[in-house]
C-alpha cells in the first residue's frame, strides 16, 4: 500500500528535508570552524616569536615588526618571500602597548547566547 501525497504535501516534505540538510551543513561548518580556531591558537602559542605590528603596503605585501627572542626585526612579507629589512633595539620602538595586551582567548559562548546579545542590540 503506497501513500500518495498531494502536491502541497510533497512540497512540504521537500522543504523540511532541505531545511534539515541546511541545518546539518551549518552545524558541521560551525564545529569545523571552532576546531580550526582551537588548532590555530594552539599552534600559534609561541613563547619566542610574536608579531608586534603589521601594516599593508600593497596587494599581498606587508611590513611587520616581530619580536624574536630579545630582538626586534622589521621584515617585509610578499607573496612568495620574506626579507629582513632592519633590526631594531628596544629604545628605537615608540609604542609598547603590545606588552599590555591580554592573550587572545576563544569565546566559549554558545551560538544562542551570541544571537540573543545581537537581538538585544537591535
Amino acid at each position: 500500500m503506497s501513500i500518495l501525497l498531494s502536491g502541497s504535501g510533497e512540497s512540504f516534505l521537500r522543504f523540511i528535508s532541505v531545511l534539515l540538510i541546511f541545518v546539518f551543513v551549518l552545524a558541521i561548518t560551525y564545529l569545523t570552524t571552532r576546531w580550526m580556531a582551537g588548532y590555530t591558537k594552539a599552534r600559534s602559542n609561541n613563547k619566542n616569536l610574536k608579531v608586534i605590528e603589521t601594516i599593508g603596503v600593497g596587494a599581498n605585501k606587508y611590513v611587520s615588526i616581530i619580536e624574536a627572542g630579545t630582538k626586534y626585526l622589521v621584515i617585509s612579507i610578499g607573496k612568495e618571500e620574506v626579507n629582513i629589512l632592519a633590526e631594531l633595539t628596544r629604545d628605537e620602538l615608540k609604542d609598547f602597548s603590545f606588552e599590555n595586551e591580554m592573550p587572545v582567548t576563544i569565546n566559549k559562548e554558545s551560538f544562542q547566547e551570541i544571537l540573543d546579545k545581537f537581538k538585544k542590540k537591535k
